[in-house]
């Protein structure tokens, strides 16, 4: 061996032995719980500021070192300046690396902890509190060390009062108290209420806008009110719109609705023969009323102002720019508290409301000589839109008598006569020239299905289909580019509208909102919006109560009136039979998963599924039975074929839940005979059996067939303590009706109670029972809670059986390559408020490139619900992180933060990707992995990740991530360590060596090779020759030759061992890393 190889060696081997030791060293170290160097932290510090609270500072110094803890405000009234509140500083040392801790109290200032008071007058108002622990070395080095945390403050207004430890004296409260320094103005209050400030849809049911009003901070304000309780002056100024006068006798324009049930003043409704009735209550007791014979008009803008002076009412009606007064004198004064129970604009449980529109409502609490109330241009516009659909439906009519009456057809339109052979009748038509230019289109199509309208399987509602179908056909044909809807659609819509198929309104919203193939045009969306919800259609009702839940597309957030269009909306989803026409439960599928896994019925599971039930398996039979009935996983419903699986299943007599389900449909004769007996029988077993649902069976037959409530009550109890939410909300209707034998009094908080725990369950008809009482407030003990009723009925009309229809038809037409015709259908199900359809109608907008708005427009709904879908999020993240603001940085955070909340790995992954690249992650988002702002939070992110990633696959983004940055911060840590460093240097110099020296042994094997394959190629002759000629003068030159292979022999061993040695000590320097791994 070489005398440079031997001191290669010697140096690597020395450095691997020194470099073990310090490992060793350190690992002992570590192993005592104490970090490498100096260094300062919290080992306990309070999350708020709280007298009598405590930090625990940990720290190590090698040398004389200062120590100071500090808590730092930034007040309010100091213009951003910093305040040192509390400060402590101390010296100390740890010799031999050991680790101190050291408690510091943090006495707090009143000024931060306690209200304002006579003694505690200069109070901060903190926005935040920074403790700070800062290690200096007192041998003037310049590292320094320091450590700190955010802490909560409380408001002004929520801190407590201080503990009282001396009393002043009553001249100097009494001073301090009317003093200057604690007067306080009250903020600007107004008697001038605007009860609708944006336009509300009344389709006339029974379902309208809930109004409470408070008492008045001010004092003046509220001695006046007081005052006028039993002398009142008040006024209301109310916009309406009739389509229709009031199909019952009466229906409610705005009325007063007491604590306790009853109508109070005042009360204003409608009668069927368009008069007006103003009802009061009067300071006897006595209720009396007057009737306003105005005869209001239809399909115009009505102003109706009533004034309230004392006991004289007056009522000034305006239209067509004139006013009529008419007025009435009570004998007694009227009594008028507004403050007693709540306000409803439209109808209520006892009164439907009016067929049409509100406009502006203004109400003067204190009364007014005149009012001021102007209306908006926009419900001019839709004034004159609707007397554009009366013609339109005119004209329809008229040509369809026209064309039912006669046998040779309609008459030729004017235009096309001139062409016309001469024997062509004429007749006297009731439209005109220009009407005829005017609807043309309308006219194209009635020409065009003349026939069927004259053989009569064409009527109006079958017109309203034909014409919304060929919108459809001629938005999305194949000759036209997909983003770009043609005049021809839009018209076709607009028709299809007025004669009264509003999904064809809230389609037309929904092109106006996001300027799908036009240019977008917000007042024309609000116009068709509610058109659409006038008409009574659900999905239209949804549309608009999502709008204003949440304050978008230029609808006002408005709770209350979201309540009024969600609460309709949800009485009819409550009353929908799932198994009806056009009815299927809601399936959460998303386009952007993998949609192989779902059952066609033509896969393989499903005939596996067929091939288990005829063998015979109860299991499979029962499925088999309910995947018919309802329809699900895109298998058509087939009740009959439900019936026949469900019957195999359920005469076994094993299974309690398909002796049930089969009962259920002989009681109600679908696909099977009704047979009460055989059903009871089935529903009495099943309940023996445990079966919670046919307990609450057997209630339901002794209360609707055999009328026996005492029965009935009992079967409901008992399965309303085992959970069954049906028996809870049919118990919750006899508590309200008070038709339990045992209980025969009315009790609406037993009643409140148990339909908030059956909507609690998801029961669809008791949600809408109980979002009434936390909406209206009525009840004793129970607070009004608009927000709670509005998520409430979303819940409820998320889950309907129609949406559940639209979305499923959505999905077959995605299934069979229908892109177009799905996202149709996913945009009305969308601007119904679906989370689901946003986030398809989202991808379609990708997949079919339509615009970025449009994408943009659909996912960023779809995160506005209470549920998003993570990929939802994870999209609106990547949308907003495209963007280069720090604004839009900040919301894609917050977006990856909520989905990494509900467990997506690729919301962790992306949060990590950008902690790591130096953005900070707000608190809000790290609370929901319950870490603080600690350095290390990027590795318990990525911890979290490959937790939920789960085990299945051994290589993920997330593991991968984390071996990197474990990685790096091993090497980090071990380069900035000065005596490691010359180490870490010395293993990279051996690994640069032992590349160089395996090239050279390769280079030597090459060359050996070379030499023994030349030398067998020589003959053996040719050998001999030469060494015969050699003679001994050859003998030196051959023993060279022969001495030079081995001194090359001697060289590869060397590098053998140089190899080796480099081996060993990378092994020394991985093991290192990873005792380094944190």
């Amino acid at each position: 061996m070489s005398v440079l190889s031997f001191c290669f060696c010697g140096c690597v081997f020395t450095a691997a032995v020194i470099m073990g030791h310090c490992e060793l060293q350190d690992a002992s170290s570590r192993t005592g719980g104490s970090p490498p160097g100096d260094f300062i932290g919290f080992s306990s510090a309070p999350d708020a500021v709280v007298r009598g609270s405590a930090v625990r500072v940990r720290y190590r110094c090698s040398g004389p070192c200062r120590l100071v803890v500090e808590a730092v405000v930034v007040a309010s009234t100091r213009k951003e300046a910093e305040l040192v509140v509390f400060r402590r500083k101390w010296t100390g040392s740890t010799p031999g690396g050991v680790v101190r801790v050291h408690r510091v109290p943090l006495r707090w200032p009143p000024s931060i902890l306690y209200q304002r008071d006579f003694f505690n007058r200069r109070v901060l108002d903190a926005r935040n509190v920074t403790l700070r622990a800062r290690l200096d070395h007192l041998d003037h080095r310049d590292s320094g060390l320091s450590v700190s945390k955010e802490l909560q403050v409380e408001p002004l207004s929520e801190r407590p009062a201080r503990p009282a430890t001396e009393c002043p004296s009553w001249s100097a409260q009494l001073l301090w108290q009317t003093g200057g320094t604690r007067t306080q103005r009250c903020p600007h209050e107004s008697d001038v209420v605007d009860m609708l400030t944006f336009p509300l849809a009344s389709p006339g049911e029974r379902f309208g806008v809930v109004r409470r009003f408070d008492p008045f901070i001010d004092r003046t304000l509220e001695g006046a009110r007081l005052r006028a309780v039993t002398k009142p002056s008040a006024a209301f100024s109310v916009w309406i719109y009739l389509l229709r006068w009031c199909r019952e006798e009466h229906c409610g324009i705005v009325h007063h609705v007491g604590g306790r049930g009853s109508y109070e003043s005042v009360l204003m409704h409608l009668t069927d023969t368009g008069d007006v009735i103003i009802q009061m209550r009067l300071t006897t007791g006595e209720d009396e009323a007057f009737l306003a014979g105005a005869a209001l008009p239809r399909w115009k803008w009505i102003r109706l102002d009533c004034y309230i002076r004392d006991s004289k009412v007056l009522l000034d009606t305006t239209w067509d720019d004139t006013t009529r007064r008419q007025g009435y004198e009570f004998q007694h004064s009227v009594h008028y508290d507004d403050t007693d129970g709540y306000f409803v604009i439209g109808g209520s449980r006892n009164m439907p409301g009016i067929r049409g529109y509100f406009g502006p409502i203004k109400y003067y609490r204190l009364g007014t000589q005149e009012v001021e109330n102007e209306l908006e241009s926009t419900l001019q516009e839709l004034g004159q839109t609707h007397r554009e659909c009366q013609e339109v439906e005119a004209l329809t009519q008229a040509f369809l008598k026209e064309v039912t009456e006669s046998h040779d057809g309609a008459c030729s339109p004017h235009f096309t006569r001139r062409w016309r052979p001469p024997r062509e009748r004429v007749c006297t038509q009731t439209w005109t020239w220009e009407e005829q230019l005017k609807h043309r289109t309308l006219f194209r199509v009635l020409q065009t299905e003349q026939e069927n309208i004259r053989t009569g399987p064409l009527s109006v509602e079958e017109l309203r289909r034909v014409l919304f179908d060929r919108a459809v056909g001629s938005m999305f044909s194949a000759d036209r580019d997909p983003n770009e809807t043609a005049d021809r659609s839009m018209a076709l819509l607009q028709i299809s509208s007025c004669i009264g198929h509003h999904e064809a309104s809230l389609l037309l919203a929904a092109l106006c909102f996001s300027g799908l193939g036009r240019p977008a045009d917000q007042q024309q969306g609000h116009l068709y919006s509610l058109i659409g919800a006038a008409g009574d259609n659900r999905f239209a009702l949804m549309h608009a109560g999502y709008k204003h839940q949440q304050g978008i597309d230029g609808f006002p957030k408005d709770l209350a009136v979201a309540y009024g269009y969600y609460s309709n909306a949800g009485a009819q989803s409550s009353g929908d039979s799932m198994h009806g026409d056009k009815q299927h439960p809601l399936e959460l599928i998303y386009l952007s998963e993998d949609l192989t896994r779902f059952t066609q019925e033509t896969s393989d599971h499903f005939h596996f599924l067929q091939y288990r039930a005829g063998q015979g398996d109860v299991e499979s039979q029962r499925d088999l039975g309910s995947m018919l009935f309802w329809g699900r996983h895109g298998v058509p419903k087939d009740v009959a074929s439900a019936a026949k699986w469900l019957e195999r299943s359920a005469l076994q007599m094993t299974d309690p839940s398909a002796m049930y389900d089969y009962s259920v449909l002989l009681m109600k004769g679908e696909g099977v005979k009704r047979n009460f007996t055989r059903g009871l029988k089935l529903l009495e077993k099943a309940a023996a059996m445990g079966s919670v649902h046919a307990l609450n069976g057997l209630g339901s037959y002794y209360r609707l067939i055999l009328n026996d409530h005492e029965k009935a009550v009992k079967y409901f109890r008992q399965a309303a303590l085992n959970g069954n939410a049906d028996a809870m909300f049919n118990l919750g209707v006899y508590h309200l009706t008070g038709e339990d034998p045992g209980d025969p009094r009315r009790n609406k908080t037993a009643a409140f109670l148990q339909f908030l725990n059956a909507s609690r369950l998801g029961h669809a008809a008791a949600a809408v029972e109980a979002a009434r009482f936390l909406a209206t407030g009525r009840l004793e003990g129970v607070a009004q809670d608009v927000e709670g009723a509005v998520t409430m009925l979303k819940k409820v009309c998320d889950q309907d059986g129609r949406l559940g229809f639209l979305v499923q038809a959505a999905l077959q037409e995605f299934l069979h390559g229908s892109r177009r015709a799905a996202f149709l259908k996913y945009t009305l199900a969308a601007e119904a408020g679906s989370g689901l359809a946003q986030s398809n109608a989202g991808h379609l907008c990708e997949e079919l490139q339509l615009s970025h708005g449009c994408q943009w427009r659909y996912h960023n709904f779809s995160t506005l619900n209470y549920d998003p879908h993570p990929d939802a999020l994870l999209k609106m993240g990547d949308l907003y992180a495209s963007r280069s603001s720090a604004a839009a940085l900040s919301e894609a955070v917050w977006m990856y933060g909520r989905a990494a909340a509900a467990g997506s790995p690729q919301g962790m992954y992306n949060l990590a990707v950008l902690a790591e690249r130096g953005h900070v992650l707000p608190a809000s988002v790290l609370a929901s992995f319950n870490e603080s702002l600690e350095p290390d939070v990027l590795l318990k992110i990525l911890r979290r990740c490959v937790q939920e990633e789960g085990e299945e696959a051994l290589v993920t983004p997330c593991s991968l991530a984390l071996l990197r940055v474990q990685l790096g911060r091993a090497l980090r840590g071990r380069s900035q360590s000065g005596a490691r460093l010359p180490l870490t240097f010395a293993s990279l110099l051996s690994v640069g060596v032992a590349l160089v020296v395996v090239t050279l042994q390769s280079c030597l094997e090459q060359r050996e090779a070379g030499r023994r394959a030349s030398a067998a190629s020589a003959s053996p002759v040719s050998r001999g020759v030469d060494r015969d000629q050699d003679g001994g003068g050859g003998g030196a030159y051959g023993a060279a030759a022969v001495g030079n292979p081995s001194g090359e022999r001697r060289l590869l061993q060397s590098c053998d061992v140089a190899v080796t040695l480099a081996g060993v000590c990378m092994c020394a320097c991985c093991t290192a890393l990873l005792l380094h791994l944190p």
